[in-house]
């Protein structure tokens, strides 16, 4: 596996090595050894998976502490634009983000540690995502940072006025309204 670092430190791309041949493919999606010695010490406890057609795009989604989720996501179907935006106050990226596309074709992982928010755009026409936590989902615990926010500067890559979203996630506050419980 190869670990593409990225210019928000903690966020990781991981992306596999995979062996083909007449049959088709396979790689090793993960390995708890590996992934504690190489990325980080991670125990994770619930998987999750989405199903959305093209034009979706789900977040920027987070739970506030103690509840935090870190999380290792990939596209196991179709092809999404992943984007995780740093919100831990007093971090020297504060409100950056980072995004990737992660799809079937490329197998890429997107590592999201604790203190970021996360969300994805689907730009295929159905995506299947896949998503370890390592912590349970807390409904209490929700938050979420508006994808419309102009000061992100996300390029969704599908015009934000014509996305599909979800009644909650059209209600999120942008960044600059935010109070981020995350501390570093």
């Amino acid at each position: 596996m190869k670990i593409i670092d990225t210019e928000i430190e903690g966020l990781k791309i991981l992306e596999p090595k995979v062996f083909t041949d007449a049959r088709g493919y396979f790689f090793e999606s993960y390995s708890k050894r590996w992934f504690d010695e190489n990325v980080a010490d991670t125990e994770f406890v619930q998987d999750n998976e989405s199903c959305s057609s093209f034009g979706v795009i789900r977040g920027l989604h987070f739970q506030r502490p103690p509840f935090c989720q870190a999380k290792l996501v990939r596209c196991v179907k179709g092809a999404v634009l992943d984007v995780a935006v740093d919100i831990r106050k007093g971090s020297p990226t504060y409100g950056k983000h980072v995004a990737v596309e992660l799809s079937e074709a490329n197998h890429r992982q997107f590592f999201i540690p604790h203190g970021f928010a996360h969300g994805f755009a689907v730009l295929s026409d159905t995506a299947i995502f896949q998503y370890k936590c390592d912590n349970y989902y807390h409904p209490e615990a929700d938050g979420g940072i508006s994808i419309l926010d102009p000061t992100l500067g996300i390029d969704w890559h599908i015009d934000p006025a014509n996305a599909i979203l979800s009644e909650k996630d059209t209600k999120h506050p942008n960044l600059k309204d935010f109070l981020t419980p995350f501390e570093i």
